[in-house]
């Protein structure tokens, strides 16, 4: 009798050798694993991953030329791949926090509305990572459900509150199968999460953030780094949502910097690693704001390379 998984957790891969096998330990540690299988989609790997991988019987991997990789298409490739009544999507650097982390996304499928869950990301307190990025909770964390009766009750709302209630998150979400086979991601190289959700929203289904679903992720942010996922994400949001978000770093952030690295202890190389992504997320806040001034915005996306859906403007006014 062919396995039939409740669970199916999707996998994008390339060359993942320095994080796979925590990932897959995190993964067989869930107190559901036994309802689980791991569908892989590989672009390319050159170093251990697929041979890696191949031990597993619970895992399906599905190789794709990387010339096509895509961040909305390989994940839908992943879901057709997919056998569980649930879908996971996570990357290959991520690690669940504990052996909880599918159980809590499950839970609140006891609702039928419920279209997906998206969990959280966390920075753990390691060594090498920017301290002043670990994770320090500040209050217990507590689910919360997104729904709108109808599309114009969300476009009633800001672009500022459509942004707000649009925070999704493919490092950690799980959806029922079904809702992606209805609405799948569109096929973008950015953003698909986040424009899924806006999606999702309009069409009337129920979204659910759950904060206590997490998982481990960080990406060490080199100035160039921080300056174009700045860049991208700020513009993706402006497109989409019709929403310019000018919040970056003011020059008391510098003091406050300082202030922490002593506060926490910290290596002093942090204070110059964290100046940098000050700098760099001013950089990329004002350049953004120069070219939707200077009606630049076309030129802009074709030097990004991305290919943004328009978002419809909110019809109701705000003050």
């Amino acid at each position: 009798m062919e396995y039939s998984p409740k669970v199916s957790i999707v996998v994008p891969v390339k060359n993942g050798m320095d994080t796979l096998p925590k990932l897959m330990e995190g993964i067989q540690n869930q107190t559901c694993f036994e309802d689980c299988e791991v569908v892989v989609i590989d672009s390319g790997s050159t170093d251990n991953s697929i041979d890696f991988l191949s031990q597993f019987n619970f895992v399906k991997l599905i190789s794709i030329d990387p010339t096509t990789f895509n961040h909305g298409a390989t994940r839908n490739l992943g879901v057709s791949h997919a056998n569980g009544e649930f879908v996971v999507m996570t990357v290959q650097d991520a690690l669940p926090t504990d052996e909880l982390w599918l159980e809590k996304m499950l839970s609140h499928f006891k609702d039928e509305t419920i279209a997906a869950v998206c969990g959280q990301q966390a920075v753990p307190h390691h060594a090498n990572k920017n301290p002043h990025e670990w994770f320090r909770p500040q209050s217990e964390a507590k689910a919360k459900k997104i729904h709108f009766k109808s599309k114009q009750e969300f476009l009633n709302l800001s672009p500022k509150e459509q942004r707000a209630a649009c925070g999704w998150d493919d490092v950690n979400a799980m959806y029922r199968k079904q809702a992606l086979l209805d609405l799948p991601f569109q096929p973008l190289v950015f953003g698909e999460d986040m424009l899924w959700a806006k999606m999702a929203l309009e069409k009337g289904n129920a979204l659910v953030y759950d904060a206590s679903a997490r998982v481990y992720h960080y990406h060490f942010q080199f100035p160039e780094y921080t300056y174009k996922r700045t860049l991208i994400a700020k513009f993706f949001i402006f497109k989409c949502f019709n929403y310019l978000d000018t919040r970056t770093y003011s020059f008391k952030s510098y003091a406050l910097v300082v202030f922490r690295n002593f506060k926490w202890k910290c290596a002093p190389k942090w204070i110059l690693h964290n100046f940098n992504i000050i700098r760099n997320h001013r950089k990329a806040t004002h350049f953004l704001i120069n070219a939707i001034n200077n009606n630049t915005v076309e030129v802009l996306e074709k030097e990004l390379a991305i290919k943004i859906p328009i978002g419809q403007q909110h019809t109701k006014k705000h003050e």
